[in-house]
Protein backbone atom coordinates (compact mmCIF):
# COMPACT_ATOMS: atom_id res chain seq x y z
CA UNK A 1 0.00 0.00 0.00
CA UNK A 2 1.30 3.42 -0.91
CA UNK A 3 1.72 5.71 2.07
CA UNK A 4 -0.58 8.73 1.90
CA UNK A 5 0.95 12.13 2.52
CA UNK A 6 -0.97 15.20 3.72
CA UNK A 7 -1.28 18.19 1.45
CA UNK A 8 0.32 21.54 2.38
CA UNK A 9 -2.07 24.05 3.92
CA UNK A 10 -3.43 26.61 1.43
CA UNK A 11 -1.53 29.88 1.36
CA UNK A 12 -3.03 33.30 0.60
CA UNK A 13 -2.12 34.67 -2.80
CA UNK A 14 -0.54 37.70 -1.13
CA UNK A 15 2.05 35.48 0.60
CA UNK A 16 3.83 33.35 -2.00
CA UNK A 17 5.59 30.19 -0.82
CA UNK A 18 9.33 30.42 -0.36
CA UNK A 19 11.48 28.22 -2.59
CA UNK A 20 13.41 25.39 -0.93
CA UNK A 21 17.18 25.09 -1.32
CA UNK A 22 19.28 21.93 -1.63
CA UNK A 23 20.28 22.35 2.03
CA UNK A 24 16.61 22.61 3.05
CA UNK A 25 15.82 19.33 1.27
CA UNK A 26 18.92 17.62 2.71
CA UNK A 27 17.96 18.64 6.25
CA UNK A 28 14.49 17.14 5.86
CA UNK A 29 15.94 13.93 4.41
CA UNK A 30 18.23 13.56 7.44
CA UNK A 31 15.35 14.22 9.85
CA UNK A 32 13.19 11.59 8.12
CA UNK A 33 15.97 8.99 8.23
CA UNK A 34 16.51 9.65 11.92
CA UNK A 35 12.76 9.32 12.56
CA UNK A 36 12.73 5.94 10.80
CA UNK A 37 15.73 4.77 12.83
CA UNK A 38 13.84 5.72 16.02
CA UNK A 39 10.74 3.79 14.88
CA UNK A 40 8.54 6.86 14.44
CA UNK A 41 7.75 6.05 10.80
CA UNK A 42 7.95 2.73 8.97
CA UNK A 43 10.09 2.02 5.92
CA UNK A 44 7.25 2.37 3.41
CA UNK A 45 6.36 5.79 4.78
CA UNK A 46 10.03 6.72 4.86
CA UNK A 47 10.40 5.89 1.16
CA UNK A 48 7.29 7.90 0.29
CA UNK A 49 8.38 10.92 2.29
CA UNK A 50 11.94 10.81 0.97
CA UNK A 51 10.64 10.74 -2.59
CA UNK A 52 8.39 13.70 -1.89
CA UNK A 53 11.18 15.60 -0.11
CA UNK A 54 13.48 15.32 -3.11
CA UNK A 55 10.72 16.61 -5.40
CA UNK A 56 9.60 19.45 -3.11
CA UNK A 57 10.09 22.94 -4.49
CA UNK A 58 8.87 25.05 -1.57
CA UNK A 59 9.41 25.18 2.19
CA UNK A 60 5.69 24.54 2.73
CA UNK A 61 5.93 21.26 0.84
CA UNK A 62 8.88 20.23 2.98
CA UNK A 63 7.28 21.32 6.26
CA UNK A 64 4.31 19.00 5.87
CA UNK A 65 6.67 15.99 5.69
CA UNK A 66 8.02 16.59 9.20
CA UNK A 67 5.04 18.31 10.85
CA UNK A 68 4.25 15.20 12.94
CA UNK A 69 7.88 14.60 14.00
CA UNK A 70 9.85 16.08 16.92
CA UNK A 71 11.98 19.07 16.08
CA UNK A 72 15.70 18.25 15.76
CA UNK A 73 18.00 19.57 18.46
CA UNK A 74 19.21 23.05 17.64
CA UNK A 75 22.96 23.02 17.06
CA UNK A 76 23.28 26.46 18.65
CA UNK A 77 21.88 25.37 22.05
CA UNK A 78 25.42 25.06 23.43
CA UNK A 79 28.39 27.39 23.07
CA UNK A 80 30.98 26.19 20.55
CA UNK A 81 33.98 24.18 21.67
CA UNK A 82 37.17 26.04 20.72
CA UNK A 83 40.52 24.21 20.72
CA UNK A 84 43.80 26.04 20.06
CA UNK A 85 46.99 24.11 19.48
CA UNK A 86 49.27 26.91 20.64
CA UNK A 87 52.84 25.75 21.30
CA UNK A 88 52.02 22.52 23.13
CA UNK A 89 49.01 21.18 21.25
CA UNK A 90 45.46 20.49 22.38
CA UNK A 91 42.98 17.63 22.21
CA UNK A 92 39.47 16.58 23.14
CA UNK A 93 38.71 12.89 23.60
CA UNK A 94 38.86 9.97 23.28
CA UNK A 95 37.17 10.02 26.69
CA UNK A 96 33.47 10.76 27.02
CA UNK A 97 32.45 14.34 26.33
CA UNK A 98 29.29 16.16 25.29
CA UNK A 99 29.44 17.36 21.71
CA UNK A 100 28.12 20.88 21.00
CA UNK A 101 26.69 21.84 17.65
CA UNK A 102 29.89 23.62 16.64
CA UNK A 103 33.55 22.76 17.17
CA UNK A 104 36.40 25.10 16.15
CA UNK A 105 39.96 23.76 16.01
CA UNK A 106 43.08 25.87 15.35
CA UNK A 107 46.16 23.72 14.84
CA UNK A 108 48.64 26.42 15.84
CA UNK A 109 52.24 25.26 16.40
CA UNK A 110 51.37 22.18 18.48
CA UNK A 111 48.48 20.66 16.55
CA UNK A 112 44.97 19.67 17.60
CA UNK A 113 43.19 16.31 17.78
CA UNK A 114 39.40 16.07 18.08
CA UNK A 115 38.42 12.48 18.87
CA UNK A 116 34.70 11.64 18.79
CA UNK A 117 35.27 7.92 19.46
CA UNK A 118 33.43 7.94 22.82
CA UNK A 119 31.69 11.29 22.53
CA UNK A 120 28.09 11.75 23.65
CA UNK A 121 26.28 13.33 20.70
CA UNK A 122 22.51 13.84 20.49
CA UNK A 123 22.63 16.01 17.38
CA UNK A 124 21.91 15.04 13.79
CA UNK A 125 24.71 17.30 12.54
CA UNK A 126 27.87 18.81 14.01
CA UNK A 127 29.66 21.72 12.34
CA UNK A 128 33.44 21.42 12.67
CA UNK A 129 35.70 24.28 11.59
CA UNK A 130 39.29 23.12 11.25
CA UNK A 131 42.27 25.37 10.53
CA UNK A 132 45.41 23.34 10.03
CA UNK A 133 47.84 26.25 10.42
CA UNK A 134 51.44 25.15 11.22
CA UNK A 135 50.90 21.70 12.78
CA UNK A 136 47.55 20.46 11.50
CA UNK A 137 44.26 19.16 12.84
CA UNK A 138 43.24 15.51 13.14
CA UNK A 139 39.57 14.56 13.52
CA UNK A 140 38.59 11.01 14.47
CA UNK A 141 34.98 9.88 14.10
CA UNK A 142 33.49 6.47 15.01
CA UNK A 143 32.61 3.88 12.39
CA UNK A 144 29.08 4.56 11.18
CA UNK A 145 29.46 8.32 11.38
CA UNK A 146 29.91 10.17 8.09
CA UNK A 147 31.52 13.44 7.05
CA UNK A 148 30.70 16.11 4.50
CA UNK A 149 33.96 17.83 3.53
CA UNK A 150 32.61 19.83 0.58
CA UNK A 151 32.92 23.09 2.55
CA UNK A 152 36.62 22.57 3.27
CA UNK A 153 39.41 24.55 1.58
CA UNK A 154 42.42 22.17 1.45
CA UNK A 155 44.90 25.05 1.44
CA UNK A 156 48.62 24.32 1.06
CA UNK A 157 48.65 21.40 3.51
CA UNK A 158 45.68 19.62 1.96
CA UNK A 159 42.72 17.63 3.23
CA UNK A 160 42.86 13.88 3.80
CA UNK A 161 39.39 12.39 4.09
CA UNK A 162 39.78 8.74 5.09
CA UNK A 163 36.18 8.23 6.20
CA UNK A 164 33.63 5.92 4.61
CA UNK A 165 30.24 7.16 3.36
CA UNK A 166 28.36 4.34 5.15
CA UNK A 167 26.42 6.35 7.70
CA UNK A 168 24.33 4.36 10.18
CA UNK A 169 20.80 5.58 11.02
CA UNK A 170 20.67 7.87 14.02
CA UNK A 171 24.33 8.87 13.87
CA UNK A 172 25.48 12.47 13.35
CA UNK A 173 26.91 13.96 10.19
CA UNK A 174 30.12 15.96 10.58
CA UNK A 175 30.05 19.02 8.32
CA UNK A 176 33.66 20.05 7.94
CA UNK A 177 34.75 23.54 6.90
CA UNK A 178 37.83 25.70 7.30
CA UNK A 179 41.21 25.45 5.62
CA UNK A 180 44.16 23.08 5.66
CA UNK A 181 46.70 25.82 6.17
CA UNK A 182 50.35 24.77 5.98
CA UNK A 183 50.06 21.37 7.73
CA UNK A 184 46.66 20.18 6.54
CA UNK A 185 43.60 18.55 8.07
CA UNK A 186 42.90 14.82 8.42
CA UNK A 187 39.50 13.29 9.14
CA UNK A 188 39.35 9.53 9.63
CA UNK A 189 37.96 6.62 11.59
CA UNK A 190 39.99 5.05 14.45
CA UNK A 191 43.16 3.29 13.34
CA UNK A 192 44.13 -0.24 14.34
CA UNK A 193 45.91 0.81 17.54
CA UNK A 194 43.02 3.04 18.60
CA UNK A 195 40.48 0.28 17.91
CA UNK A 196 42.48 -2.12 20.05
CA UNK A 197 42.62 0.39 22.89
CA UNK A 198 38.89 1.07 22.69
CA UNK A 199 38.05 -2.63 22.65
CA UNK A 200 40.29 -3.44 25.64
CA UNK A 201 39.03 -0.59 27.77
CA UNK A 202 35.44 0.25 26.73
CA UNK A 203 34.24 1.60 30.06
CA UNK A 204 37.00 4.04 31.01
CA UNK A 205 36.86 7.68 29.96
Amino acid sequence: MTAELPEPAPRPESAPALRASHDDRDAVVEQLRDAAAEGRIDLDELDARLEQALKSKTLDELAVLTADLPKPHAPTSQPPLVLKGGWHGASRGPGRWDVPGRVIAHGGMGGVTVDFSRAECRLTEVAVEAYGEASGVTIVIPDGWAADTSGMDPGFGGLKDKTTPDRLPGTPLIRLSGTGGAAGVVIRHPNRWERRKLASNPARD
